[in-house]
């Protein structure tokens, strides 16, 4: 397996699996336009030439940024395909100099074996509400907040 930078022809690929969770509700939908500006958030896993899965990592503000669409074709699934893809995406957070993750998700669990901490939603940056008014399921969202703090970016 290998991850890596999405090339931008793969961005229907990935639309594609992010938005197969989207259908379940299990993630938030993502236009093509939305992927395209923002490109360089996008990791991707592959195997044998095939994307199997995709994470971003969005940068909210100086000190933060968000793990969004952290997404593995099913079939894939339970591979630690995920737990790579959130590796790669925290490595570069840390050599951003970012101090805080975050994560807003139904898989709790995932984040919580991987360092994450739950946290009040009411604790995250308002800039990224404007998101969520879009989700269908908006007000009453079932997503868990959760938090990875990054011990020493100075490493």
């Amino acid at each position: 397996m290998k991850i890596r930078k999405i090339d931008i022809r793969e961005v229907p690929v990935i639309q594609a699996i992010i938005n197969q969770y989207a259908k379940r509700g299990k993630l938030l939908p993502r236009a093509l336009g939305d992927i395209y500006e923002n490109i360089r958030d996008y990791f991707i896993a592959e195997i044998d030439g095939k994307i199997v899965g995709c994470c971003a990592l969005h940068i909210v503000w100086e000190d933060i940024a968000e793990i969004k669409s952290l997404a593995v074709l099913k079939e894939f699934s339970g591979q630690g395909i995920g737990s790579e893809l959130l590796d790669s995406a925290l490595k570069e957070a840390k050599s951003l100099g970012i101090i805080k993750v975050f994560a807003l998700t139904y898989k709790q669990n995932f984040f919580s074996k991987r360092g994450f901490k739950v946290i009040p939603s009411s604790s995250l940056p308002h800039k990224i509400w404007g998101e969520c008014i879009r989700c269908p399921l908006f007000p009453n969202c079932k997503e868990v907040a959760m938090e990875y703090i990054i011990e020493d970016v100075t490493e």
